[in-house]
Protein backbone atom coordinates (compact mmCIF):
# COMPACT_ATOMS: atom_id res chain seq x y z
CA UNK A 1 0.00 0.00 0.00
CA UNK A 2 1.06 3.48 -0.63
CA UNK A 3 0.29 7.04 -0.64
CA UNK A 4 -0.88 9.43 -3.44
CA UNK A 5 -0.78 13.05 -3.30
CA UNK A 6 -3.34 15.73 -4.53
CA UNK A 7 -4.01 18.89 -3.08
CA UNK A 8 -4.92 16.26 0.16
CA UNK A 9 -3.48 13.51 0.67
CA UNK A 10 -5.11 10.18 -0.32
CA UNK A 11 -4.73 6.70 0.60
CA UNK A 12 -4.47 4.37 -2.09
CA UNK A 13 -3.46 0.64 -2.36
CA UNK A 14 -0.59 -0.14 -4.84
CA UNK A 15 -1.44 -2.08 -8.39
CA UNK A 16 -4.28 -0.69 -11.12
CA UNK A 17 -6.57 -2.51 -9.87
CA UNK A 18 -6.38 -1.66 -6.01
CA UNK A 19 -6.65 2.46 -6.97
CA UNK A 20 -8.83 3.32 -4.16
CA UNK A 21 -8.62 6.98 -5.10
CA UNK A 22 -11.15 9.08 -2.36
CA UNK A 23 -12.41 10.86 -6.04
CA UNK A 24 -16.04 9.30 -5.61
CA UNK A 25 -18.64 11.27 -7.94
CA UNK A 26 -20.65 13.13 -6.02
CA UNK A 27 -24.94 12.68 -6.30
CA UNK A 28 -26.30 14.64 -8.85
CA UNK A 29 -30.04 16.05 -8.99
CA UNK A 30 -29.87 14.87 -12.55
CA UNK A 31 -29.84 11.33 -11.36
CA UNK A 32 -32.69 9.46 -12.27
CA UNK A 33 -34.18 5.88 -11.62
CA UNK A 34 -32.91 3.79 -14.61
CA UNK A 35 -35.63 1.19 -15.80
CA UNK A 36 -32.58 -1.57 -15.77
CA UNK A 37 -33.20 -5.32 -15.92
CA UNK A 38 -34.87 -6.96 -13.05
CA UNK A 39 -32.47 -8.96 -11.55
CA UNK A 40 -31.94 -11.93 -9.66
CA UNK A 41 -30.13 -11.23 -6.29
CA UNK A 42 -28.36 -14.43 -5.41
CA UNK A 43 -25.04 -15.47 -7.16
CA UNK A 44 -24.67 -17.61 -10.30
CA UNK A 45 -24.75 -21.45 -9.49
CA UNK A 46 -21.95 -23.09 -8.52
CA UNK A 47 -21.14 -24.64 -12.18
CA UNK A 48 -21.00 -21.83 -13.90
CA UNK A 49 -19.05 -19.87 -11.29
CA UNK A 50 -16.14 -22.54 -12.07
CA UNK A 51 -16.56 -22.07 -15.40
CA UNK A 52 -15.98 -17.93 -15.05
CA UNK A 53 -13.13 -18.63 -12.35
CA UNK A 54 -11.48 -21.17 -14.39
CA UNK A 55 -11.68 -18.53 -17.92
CA UNK A 56 -10.54 -15.52 -15.82
CA UNK A 57 -7.41 -17.48 -14.25
CA UNK A 58 -6.65 -18.42 -17.92
CA UNK A 59 -6.73 -15.25 -18.81
CA UNK A 60 -4.96 -13.33 -15.95
CA UNK A 61 -1.69 -16.01 -16.53
CA UNK A 62 -1.84 -15.53 -20.64
CA UNK A 63 -1.64 -11.48 -19.79
CA UNK A 64 1.05 -11.52 -17.48
CA UNK A 65 -1.40 -9.98 -15.06
CA UNK A 66 -0.90 -10.68 -11.33
CA UNK A 67 -5.06 -10.07 -10.96
CA UNK A 68 -8.22 -9.42 -12.41
CA UNK A 69 -11.56 -7.93 -11.08
CA UNK A 70 -14.72 -9.20 -12.77
CA UNK A 71 -18.36 -8.77 -12.27
CA UNK A 72 -21.20 -11.05 -14.51
CA UNK A 73 -24.47 -10.36 -14.10
CA UNK A 74 -27.50 -12.20 -15.34
CA UNK A 75 -30.90 -10.74 -14.96
CA UNK A 76 -32.29 -14.50 -15.22
CA UNK A 77 -29.57 -16.42 -13.00
CA UNK A 78 -27.82 -14.13 -10.61
CA UNK A 79 -24.51 -12.21 -10.25
CA UNK A 80 -20.93 -13.04 -9.78
CA UNK A 81 -18.67 -10.19 -8.57
CA UNK A 82 -15.02 -11.62 -7.86
CA UNK A 83 -11.71 -10.47 -7.35
CA UNK A 84 -9.10 -12.98 -8.26
CA UNK A 85 -4.74 -12.79 -7.80
CA UNK A 86 -3.08 -9.86 -5.57
CA UNK A 87 -2.24 -6.08 -6.62
CA UNK A 88 1.07 -7.06 -7.79
CA UNK A 89 3.13 -10.47 -7.29
CA UNK A 90 3.23 -11.13 -3.62
CA UNK A 91 0.82 -8.75 -2.17
CA UNK A 92 -2.38 -8.44 -0.70
CA UNK A 93 -5.38 -9.72 -2.36
CA UNK A 94 -7.52 -8.01 -4.31
CA UNK A 95 -11.10 -7.85 -3.78
CA UNK A 96 -14.60 -6.87 -6.28
CA UNK A 97 -14.83 -3.66 -4.19
CA UNK A 98 -11.60 -1.84 -5.32
CA UNK A 99 -11.53 0.97 -8.27
CA UNK A 100 -10.20 0.20 -11.67
CA UNK A 101 -9.25 2.20 -14.48
CA UNK A 102 -12.07 2.25 -16.95
CA UNK A 103 -9.98 2.59 -19.61
CA UNK A 104 -11.31 2.82 -23.19
CA UNK A 105 -15.13 2.81 -21.61
CA UNK A 106 -14.25 6.34 -21.53
CA UNK A 107 -14.92 6.81 -24.80
CA UNK A 108 -18.64 5.30 -25.02
CA UNK A 109 -19.33 8.12 -21.62
CA UNK A 110 -17.31 11.18 -23.86
CA UNK A 111 -20.16 9.84 -26.48
CA UNK A 112 -22.75 10.53 -23.97
CA UNK A 113 -21.94 13.97 -22.92
CA UNK A 114 -22.61 14.74 -26.82
CA UNK A 115 -25.55 13.06 -27.03
CA UNK A 116 -26.76 14.99 -23.93
CA UNK A 117 -25.74 17.87 -24.94
CA UNK A 118 -27.63 17.40 -28.25
CA UNK A 119 -30.59 15.98 -26.33
CA UNK A 120 -30.77 19.49 -24.73
CA UNK A 121 -30.13 21.54 -27.80
CA UNK A 122 -26.62 22.92 -26.96
CA UNK A 123 -24.90 21.17 -30.09
CA UNK A 124 -25.14 19.16 -32.63
CA UNK A 125 -23.83 15.89 -34.16
CA UNK A 126 -22.78 18.01 -37.19
CA UNK A 127 -21.32 20.83 -36.14
CA UNK A 128 -18.22 21.17 -37.48
CA UNK A 129 -15.70 20.53 -34.64
CA UNK A 130 -13.56 24.03 -36.25
CA UNK A 131 -16.72 25.91 -34.59
CA UNK A 132 -15.22 25.43 -30.99
CA UNK A 133 -11.75 24.53 -31.69
CA UNK A 134 -9.18 26.50 -33.58
CA UNK A 135 -6.17 26.00 -35.24
CA UNK A 136 -6.72 22.38 -36.65
CA UNK A 137 -5.33 22.85 -39.91
CA UNK A 138 -6.39 20.35 -42.58
CA UNK A 139 -7.71 18.07 -40.33
CA UNK A 140 -9.64 20.11 -38.49
CA UNK A 141 -12.98 22.58 -40.33
CA UNK A 142 -11.86 22.35 -43.82
CA UNK A 143 -12.25 19.44 -44.06
CA UNK A 144 -15.30 19.06 -42.65
CA UNK A 145 -14.82 16.80 -39.30
CA UNK A 146 -17.85 17.22 -37.07
CA UNK A 147 -18.57 16.37 -33.67
CA UNK A 148 -20.00 12.84 -34.80
CA UNK A 149 -17.30 11.50 -36.92
CA UNK A 150 -15.44 12.02 -33.83
CA UNK A 151 -17.78 10.04 -31.59
CA UNK A 152 -18.37 7.30 -34.56
CA UNK A 153 -14.18 6.66 -34.58
CA UNK A 154 -15.19 7.70 -38.04
CA UNK A 155 -12.70 10.94 -38.18
CA UNK A 156 -9.55 9.73 -39.65
CA UNK A 157 -7.43 10.89 -37.04
CA UNK A 158 -4.91 8.92 -36.39
CA UNK A 159 -4.11 7.77 -32.39
CA UNK A 160 -1.70 9.88 -30.07
CA UNK A 161 -0.79 6.69 -28.02
CA UNK A 162 2.10 5.42 -30.49
CA UNK A 163 3.97 8.95 -29.99
CA UNK A 164 3.87 8.76 -26.01
CA UNK A 165 3.57 5.73 -24.77
CA UNK A 166 7.65 5.01 -24.22
CA UNK A 167 7.09 8.96 -22.63
CA UNK A 168 4.42 7.64 -20.51
CA UNK A 169 6.31 4.56 -19.20
CA UNK A 170 9.57 6.90 -18.79
CA UNK A 171 7.65 9.81 -16.34
CA UNK A 172 4.03 8.49 -15.70
CA UNK A 173 3.34 10.63 -13.37
CA UNK A 174 3.73 13.60 -15.83
CA UNK A 175 0.62 16.34 -15.95
CA UNK A 176 -0.57 16.04 -20.34
CA UNK A 177 -3.35 18.81 -21.22
CA UNK A 178 -5.19 17.72 -24.40
CA UNK A 179 -3.70 20.01 -26.69
CA UNK A 180 -0.26 18.11 -26.54
CA UNK A 181 -1.91 14.86 -26.78
CA UNK A 182 -3.68 16.04 -29.84
CA UNK A 183 -1.03 17.56 -31.08
CA UNK A 184 1.07 14.23 -31.18
CA UNK A 185 -2.62 12.25 -32.77
CA UNK A 186 -2.68 15.22 -35.76
CA UNK A 187 0.98 15.10 -36.44
CA UNK A 188 0.50 11.69 -38.07
CA UNK A 189 -1.72 12.59 -40.54
CA UNK A 190 -5.03 11.17 -41.84
CA UNK A 191 -5.29 7.95 -42.03
CA UNK A 192 -8.69 8.09 -44.06
CA UNK A 193 -11.17 10.86 -45.33
CA UNK A 194 -13.79 11.67 -42.19
CA UNK A 195 -16.88 9.74 -42.25
CA UNK A 196 -15.65 6.73 -44.32
CA UNK A 197 -14.13 4.24 -42.56
CA UNK A 198 -13.89 3.23 -38.57
CA UNK A 199 -10.85 3.41 -37.12
CA UNK A 200 -9.99 3.24 -33.20
CA UNK A 201 -8.87 6.80 -32.25
CA UNK A 202 -7.65 8.00 -29.00
CA UNK A 203 -6.88 11.58 -30.42
CA UNK A 204 -10.45 11.73 -31.65
CA UNK A 205 -12.14 11.73 -27.90
CA UNK A 206 -9.65 14.11 -26.88
CA UNK A 207 -10.33 16.30 -29.53
CA UNK A 208 -14.43 15.83 -28.94
CA UNK A 209 -13.81 16.11 -25.25
CA UNK A 210 -12.03 19.45 -25.69
CA UNK A 211 -14.48 20.66 -28.26
CA UNK A 212 -17.34 20.20 -25.96
CA UNK A 213 -15.56 22.34 -22.98
CA UNK A 214 -15.45 24.63 -25.42
CA UNK A 215 -18.66 24.67 -26.47
CA UNK A 216 -20.33 24.59 -22.58
CA UNK A 217 -17.96 26.51 -21.14
CA UNK A 218 -17.66 23.47 -18.47
CA UNK A 219 -14.95 20.96 -17.88
CA UNK A 220 -15.37 17.62 -18.70
CA UNK A 221 -15.50 16.40 -14.90
CA UNK A 222 -18.44 18.61 -14.96
CA UNK A 223 -19.90 17.25 -17.95
CA UNK A 224 -19.46 14.43 -17.60
CA UNK A 225 -20.98 14.30 -13.61
CA UNK A 226 -24.20 16.42 -15.34
CA UNK A 227 -24.89 13.49 -18.52
CA UNK A 228 -22.82 10.62 -17.84
CA UNK A 229 -22.07 9.69 -13.50
CA UNK A 230 -25.50 11.22 -12.56
CA UNK A 231 -28.17 9.85 -14.63
CA UNK A 232 -26.45 6.77 -14.60
CA UNK A 233 -26.24 6.69 -10.35
CA UNK A 234 -22.49 6.29 -10.67
CA UNK A 235 -21.32 7.08 -7.32
CA UNK A 236 -17.96 5.46 -7.25
CA UNK A 237 -16.76 6.99 -10.70
CA UNK A 238 -14.68 10.13 -11.10
CA UNK A 239 -13.00 11.91 -14.78
CA UNK A 240 -10.01 13.37 -12.45
CA UNK A 241 -9.40 17.21 -12.91
CA UNK A 242 -6.00 17.82 -14.50
CA UNK A 243 -4.69 14.49 -13.90
CA UNK A 244 -4.00 15.18 -10.55
CA UNK A 245 -5.10 11.20 -9.61
CA UNK A 246 -2.30 9.02 -9.75
CA UNK A 247 -3.07 5.13 -10.75
CA UNK A 248 -0.47 1.87 -10.46
CA UNK A 249 -0.35 -1.14 -12.66
CA UNK A 250 1.79 -3.31 -13.98
CA UNK A 251 3.41 -3.65 -17.57
CA UNK A 252 4.88 -7.55 -18.22
CA UNK A 253 7.66 -5.70 -20.50
CA UNK A 254 10.62 -7.68 -21.82
CA UNK A 255 13.86 -9.50 -20.63
CA UNK A 256 16.78 -9.59 -22.12
CA UNK A 257 16.37 -12.38 -24.63
CA UNK A 258 13.22 -10.47 -25.86
CA UNK A 259 10.61 -12.49 -24.64
CA UNK A 260 7.96 -11.43 -22.14
CA UNK A 261 9.55 -10.87 -18.73
CA UNK A 262 5.99 -12.16 -17.16
CA UNK A 263 7.93 -13.36 -13.55
CA UNK A 264 9.17 -9.81 -12.89
CA UNK A 265 6.52 -7.24 -14.63
CA UNK A 266 7.61 -3.65 -14.41
CA UNK A 267 5.47 -1.44 -12.33
CA UNK A 268 3.88 1.30 -13.46
CA UNK A 269 4.24 3.65 -10.70
CA UNK A 270 1.95 7.10 -10.43
CA UNK A 271 0.46 7.00 -13.61
CA UNK A 272 -1.43 10.69 -14.30
CA UNK A 273 -4.86 10.24 -15.74
CA UNK A 274 -4.35 13.53 -17.63
CA UNK A 275 -2.82 10.88 -20.22
CA UNK A 276 -6.32 9.09 -20.92
CA UNK A 277 -8.35 12.80 -20.39
CA UNK A 278 -11.59 11.98 -22.25
CA UNK A 279 -10.88 8.33 -24.04
CA UNK A 280 -8.99 6.83 -21.68
CA UNK A 281 -8.92 8.21 -18.09
CA UNK A 282 -12.02 7.33 -15.91
CA UNK A 283 -11.88 5.80 -13.00
CA UNK A 284 -14.64 3.51 -11.88
CA UNK A 285 -15.74 -0.28 -9.79
CA UNK A 286 -17.67 -3.15 -10.95
CA UNK A 287 -21.26 -2.09 -9.47
CA UNK A 288 -20.97 1.59 -11.47
CA UNK A 289 -19.63 -0.13 -14.64
CA UNK A 290 -21.83 -2.99 -15.06
CA UNK A 291 -24.87 -0.67 -14.41
CA UNK A 292 -23.36 1.92 -16.87
CA UNK A 293 -22.95 -0.65 -19.53
CA UNK A 294 -26.39 -2.04 -19.28
CA UNK A 295 -27.89 1.34 -19.38
CA UNK A 296 -25.67 2.03 -23.30
CA UNK A 297 -26.26 -1.15 -24.33
CA UNK A 298 -30.15 -1.07 -23.52
CA UNK A 299 -30.56 3.05 -24.09
CA UNK A 300 -32.45 3.89 -20.64
CA UNK A 301 -31.19 7.18 -20.22
CA UNK A 302 -33.45 10.32 -21.44
CA UNK A 303 -31.11 11.38 -24.13
CA UNK A 304 -29.92 8.02 -25.82
CA UNK A 305 -30.96 8.17 -29.12
CA UNK A 306 -32.53 5.72 -31.25
CA UNK A 307 -30.28 5.71 -34.32
CA UNK A 308 -26.82 6.13 -32.37
CA UNK A 309 -25.50 2.68 -32.80
CA UNK A 310 -27.51 1.81 -36.36
CA UNK A 311 -25.74 1.76 -39.60
CA UNK A 312 -22.30 0.84 -37.68
CA UNK A 313 -19.68 -0.04 -39.53
CA UNK A 314 -17.06 -3.06 -39.23
CA UNK A 315 -14.81 -2.99 -36.95
CA UNK A 316 -12.28 -4.42 -38.01
CA UNK A 317 -10.47 -5.57 -41.61
CA UNK A 318 -11.94 -8.65 -42.24
CA UNK A 319 -13.73 -9.21 -39.46
CA UNK A 320 -16.88 -11.30 -38.86
CA UNK A 321 -19.88 -9.56 -39.55
CA UNK A 322 -21.11 -9.42 -36.14
CA UNK A 323 -18.39 -7.21 -34.88
CA UNK A 324 -18.77 -3.51 -36.13
CA UNK A 325 -18.68 -0.04 -34.20
CA UNK A 326 -20.68 3.12 -33.77
CA UNK A 327 -22.00 5.45 -31.64
CA UNK A 328 -18.49 5.00 -29.59
CA UNK A 329 -18.98 1.67 -28.76
CA UNK A 330 -18.12 -2.14 -30.02
CA UNK A 331 -21.30 -4.22 -31.18
CA UNK A 332 -20.36 -7.99 -31.22
CA UNK A 333 -23.80 -9.74 -31.97
CA UNK A 334 -26.56 -8.44 -29.09
CA UNK A 335 -23.68 -6.97 -27.04
CA UNK A 336 -22.69 -3.55 -27.28
CA UNK A 337 -19.72 -2.24 -24.75
CA UNK A 338 -15.91 -0.87 -24.95
CA UNK A 339 -12.46 -2.52 -24.85
CA UNK A 340 -8.79 -1.33 -24.52
CA UNK A 341 -5.61 -0.85 -22.68
CA UNK A 342 -4.02 2.17 -20.41
CA UNK A 343 -0.38 1.67 -19.37
CA UNK A 344 -0.97 -1.11 -16.46
CA UNK A 345 -4.34 -2.59 -16.92
CA UNK A 346 -6.55 -3.90 -19.29
CA UNK A 347 -10.44 -3.80 -19.25
CA UNK A 348 -13.41 -5.01 -21.37
CA UNK A 349 -17.21 -4.10 -20.13
CA UNK A 350 -20.34 -5.50 -22.45
CA UNK A 351 -23.73 -5.77 -21.87
CA UNK A 352 -26.34 -7.80 -24.07
CA UNK A 353 -28.97 -4.91 -25.68
CA UNK A 354 -31.75 -7.11 -25.06
CA UNK A 355 -31.63 -9.11 -21.78
CA UNK A 356 -29.36 -6.69 -19.80
CA UNK A 357 -26.50 -9.07 -19.21
CA UNK A 358 -23.41 -7.84 -18.61
CA UNK A 359 -19.81 -8.40 -18.04
CA UNK A 360 -17.29 -6.01 -16.49
CA UNK A 361 -13.23 -7.42 -16.45
CA UNK A 362 -10.26 -5.65 -16.24
CA UNK A 363 -6.35 -7.03 -15.82
CA UNK A 364 -3.39 -5.56 -14.39
CA UNK A 365 -1.28 -5.96 -16.51
CA UNK A 366 -0.75 -3.95 -20.01
CA UNK A 367 1.89 -6.20 -22.20
CA UNK A 368 -0.77 -8.03 -23.95
CA UNK A 369 -2.89 -6.67 -26.35
CA UNK A 370 -6.53 -5.70 -25.57
CA UNK A 371 -8.17 -8.22 -27.63
CA UNK A 372 -7.03 -10.42 -24.99
CA UNK A 373 -9.37 -8.78 -22.49
CA UNK A 374 -12.00 -8.44 -25.15
CA UNK A 375 -12.07 -12.45 -25.98
CA UNK A 376 -12.12 -12.93 -22.36
CA UNK A 377 -14.95 -10.51 -21.71
CA UNK A 378 -16.84 -12.78 -24.86
CA UNK A 379 -15.72 -15.08 -23.36
CA UNK A 380 -17.34 -14.73 -19.83
CA UNK A 381 -20.70 -13.81 -21.83
CA UNK A 382 -20.58 -16.86 -23.82
CA UNK A 383 -20.52 -18.91 -20.80
CA UNK A 384 -22.84 -16.87 -18.55
CA UNK A 385 -25.35 -16.72 -21.69
CA UNK A 386 -25.79 -20.23 -20.60
CA UNK A 387 -26.52 -19.74 -17.30
CA UNK A 388 -29.83 -21.88 -15.97
CA UNK A 389 -32.45 -19.92 -14.91
CA UNK A 390 -33.50 -19.69 -11.33
CA UNK A 391 -36.72 -20.25 -9.79
CA UNK A 392 -39.92 -18.59 -11.52
CA UNK A 393 -37.49 -17.11 -14.06
CA UNK A 394 -37.13 -18.10 -17.67
CA UNK A 395 -33.50 -18.54 -19.72
CA UNK A 396 -33.86 -16.18 -22.93
CA UNK A 397 -33.54 -18.38 -26.38
CA UNK A 398 -31.27 -15.72 -27.93
CA UNK A 399 -27.26 -16.86 -28.11
CA UNK A 400 -24.06 -14.99 -28.90
CA UNK A 401 -22.42 -15.71 -32.78
CA UNK A 402 -19.70 -17.89 -31.37
CA UNK A 403 -18.98 -20.42 -28.12
CA UNK A 404 -16.94 -19.81 -24.70
CA UNK A 405 -14.75 -22.63 -26.50
CA UNK A 406 -14.04 -20.32 -29.32
CA UNK A 407 -13.16 -16.87 -27.09
CA UNK A 408 -10.93 -19.50 -24.74
CA UNK A 409 -8.88 -20.20 -28.18
CA UNK A 410 -8.92 -16.31 -29.33
CA UNK A 411 -7.29 -15.26 -25.29
CA UNK A 412 -4.54 -18.43 -26.01
CA UNK A 413 -3.76 -16.84 -28.80
CA UNK A 414 -3.14 -13.33 -27.73
CA UNK A 415 -0.70 -14.98 -24.62
CA UNK A 416 2.44 -13.08 -23.87
CA UNK A 417 3.00 -15.22 -21.02
CA UNK A 418 2.50 -19.11 -20.32
CA UNK A 419 -0.98 -20.86 -19.39
CA UNK A 420 -0.44 -23.33 -17.12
Amino acid sequence: MRAFRRSRRLAAVAGTLAVAIALAACSSTDTVALPLPDQVDAAIGGDVQAQLQTAVERAVAASGASAAIVGVRVPWAGVWDAGVGTVAPGGAAVNDAMTFHAGAVTRSMTCDVLYGLVHDGVVSLDDPVGKYVTGLGDQGARDGLTLGQLCDSTSGIGPHDPSIDARIRATPSRVWTPRELMAFGMSRGLTAQPGTVFADSDTGYVLLGFALERATGKTASQLYQQYVFGPNGMTSTSLPDNGTAELDGLWTGTAADGSAACTAPTPVVGLSSSAGFTASGVISDLADTGRYVQALAMGLRPYDAPGRFENPLPAVANGPSWFTARGGAYQAGSLVGQYGSVPGALTAAFADSTTGMSVVVTLNNSRASSDLVRSLAWELAAIASKAPAASGRTAPQAGLPWTAEDMAAQVTAAAVCPIP
